[in-house]
């Protein structure tokens, strides 16, 4: 249920942002193939930025929260085309940087989004490395976005003292930890 109201969540703001991009939004036809019936020359692009909360450690391809959220992109008609994902498990700020450099995705896209931190917070990095870290990934996506703020949504780091990961370990501190960076992401954002 967390998961469903998560990416319900996600999509009514992706909606929104979208709502700009109206002549690239494509109503299906009646067939019922709605896949095949929108107009793969418009697509709105869609590049994700993260670590395993955007990669989806140990779920299906089908599972992830940038593949759900296209699919419910087009079941409301909005003509969006594959997620491209730049995540991996265990990826720090700094690590997703790299990376980015390294794949060199060519923009714009009309949506991006940034997901980091949980690693730099279990990692035990300081928050003033992790926010100058993060102004810079977030710069980054706001040109990969053709330098359109508003292209570009921040997801809060999960909280993952509460997962039975954290089993043993001093959740408390783990979701004060995850607060301080999330407000980090707030007021960057």
């Amino acid at each position: 249920m967390l998961r469903s109201n998560f990416i319900t969540g996600v999509l009514l703001i992706v909606m929104v942002l979208l709502g700009g991009c109206t002549s690239r939004r494509v109503q299906a036809t009646r067939s019922g193939n709605d896949q095949k019936n929108m107009d793969t020359k418009n697509r709105l692009s869609f590049l994700a930025l993260g670590d395993s909360y955007t990669i989806g450690e140990s779920v299906g391809e089908s599972e992830r929260w940038p593949v759900q959220l296209t699919r419910m992109l087009r079941e409301n008609n909005v003509n969006i085309g594959e997620p491209r994902i730049i995540a991996k498990t265990g990826w720090t700020t700094d690590e997703l940087s790299a990376a980015i450099g390294q794949e060199n995705p060519q923009g714009p896209f009309d949506l991006v989004s940034l997901l980091i931190g949980v690693n730099n917070q279990y990692r035990g990095r300081d928050e003033e490395g992790y926010r100058l870290q993060f102004i810079v990934l977030l710069q980054r996506a706001i040109t990969f976005a053709g330098g359109k703020p508003s292209h570009v949504i921040v997801l809060s780091i999960p909280d993952w003292g509460v997962t039975p990961f954290a089993e043993g370990r001093d959740r408390a501190m783990i979701g004060t930890q995850i607060d301080k960076f999330n407000a980090i992401n707030a007021r960057e954002s």
